[in-house]
């Protein structure tokens, strides 16, 4: 259990849950929830013992809202800053190559949908709603939205949410290729696990390095170079354990157990 104020934490074996924990202002995060939400990832990050992370909402209504707007025209002055990770501890953090599930119920909106975009998979429930809805309220989706989505799906598409600020529901989310799964009403974090499971199934070195390789490829228009450019991570799995151990499992017909380790 966590000893934090506005979110909660979870060890599950090599599992990490993250759950913003204030539903009752729809998981909305301000400046405090930002800052522990960037500690709670770079805890994950840094910990060996840790290969996947889950990022959910408490409750069924929202995954979460976005910023809190309330608290930004209340005047109050922030006592912590933004952490240099970005919005919920992940919207900028660009070196993090483990991967990372969103499990949505509910709202996902603005900065929420941005937390979820900053993810590799999203697991939606059918309630779940995202939307960058900014500039209906004099805002920018700067978290992130604006690059990511159009990365992640048609512009199109992209631009048809962004311009309009409306409200996609998750199965035209699925449709226009941003959510993994749709699944039943509170079932996204049940489903997210068992996601988790099937990662974890496989070699953790073997799994950041395709992560890295896809995002940093992603960054290289030429595809030819794409390719040849060999990621560090590459070089770390066919020089580590693993490489050897899953071979030897398949032929001898076992489950391979993970070192991730060089």
């Amino acid at each position: 259990m966590s000893a934090y104020e506005f979110i909660k934490t979870e060890v599950d074996g090599r599992l990490f849950i993250v759950t913003i924990n204030r539903p009752d202002q729809l998981n909305c995060l301000h400046p405090m929830a930002n800052a522990e939400m960037g500690r709670a990832f770079d805890s994950f990050a840094a910990d060996p013992e840790l290969w996947v992370a889950i990022v959910t909402g408490a409750g069924e209504r929202a995954f979460s809202a976005g910023n809190d707007l309330k608290f930004a025209a209340s005047g109050q002055k922030s006592p912590v800053p933004m952490p240099a990770s970005g919005f919920g501890g992940l919207t900028s953090r660009y070196d993090l190559f483990k991967p990372v599930i969103a499990a949505v119920n509910g709202f996902a909106m603005g900065g929420g949908f941005e937390i979820a975009l900053a993810t590799d998979i999203i697991i939606a429930a059918e309630n779940a709603k995202f939307a960058l809805p900014e500039p209906r309220v004099g805002f920018a989706a700067l978290a992130s939205g604006m690059h990511r989505l159009p990365r992640q799906v048609p512009l199109k598409k992209a631009m048809g949410m962004m311009l309009t600020g409306r409200t996609v529901e998750a199965k035209e989310g699925k449709e226009i290729g941003f959510v993994t799964e749709v699944v039943p009403h509170s079932k996204a974090l049940e489903e997210a696990k068992r996601w988790a499971s099937m990662i974890l199934e496989c070699s953790p070195m073997a799994i950041r390095s395709t992560k890295e390789t896809v995002v940093k490829g992603l960054d290289i228009a030429n595809f030819q170079q794409a390719f040849e450019t060999k990621v560090p991570g590459i070089a770390k799995l066919l020089a580590s354990a693993d490489h050897k151990e899953g071979p030897r499992a398949f032929a001898e017909k076992r489950k391979p157990v993970w070192k991730n380790e060089v």
